[in-house]
């Protein structure tokens, strides 16, 4: 595959900011180029024009599969597997977001949920300390039900729920 100058430069800002969402670079330049590709790529093809080795984008692919941001199908006649990004930057979103939320906020309120429990459990806990441990799993556990609540709605409310905050938000700054 050939990259122009923009798909290029798409491409690399994409691996900067995964970079700064705590994902590696090849694995959000990967995810970048197969969003481009108007056809599935094969493993060979995304090393060759993103000059990667091919270890490393197995295990890129290898990840964003984990994550379901990528898919692999077939060609007749052709015994590799070809890799495909899912296109709807809303479907990304809410995958990335699932699979974010089981890795690091589901964890975390296990954690905070233990902590409060050992709060209240052992004697001398300082009331202070309690309380600071009480209100971040009662935030966390909040956020984490609006979470819930908005990835079950139909997708024309989500987008319109997106659409009004913004408006609420440029109401409430004037």
């Amino acid at each position: 595959m050939h990259l122009t100058p923009t798909m290029e430069r798409f491409v690399l800002h994409w691996g900067e900011m995964g970079t700064r969402w705590g994902v590696n670079r090849s694995v959000a330049q990967i995810h970048a180029l197969l969003y481009l590709s108007p056809n599935p790529l094969p493993a060979e093809d995304i090393a060759e024009t993103l000059s990667m080795a091919r270890s490393n984008v197995s295990n890129s692919i290898r990840e964003l599969q984990s994550y379901g941001l990528i898919s692999v199908t077939h060609r007749i006649g052709d015994r590799r597997d070809h890799f495909q990004a899912e296109t709807d930057p809303w479907e990304i979103l809410l995958r990335i977001a699932e699979e974010r939320k089981k890795r690091e906020i589901d964890p975390a309120l296990t954690m905070l949920r233990q902590c409060a429990i050992e709060a209240e459990e052992q004697p001398g806990t300082d009331p202070y300390v309690r309380e600071r441990i009480t209100r971040m799993l009662g935030f966390v556990e909040s956020l984490t039900g609006w979470y819930e609540q908005m990835k079950r709605l139909p997708r024309p409310a989500m987008v319109a729920i997106v659409n009004a905050g913004a408006k609420i938000a440029a109401f409430l700054k004037k």
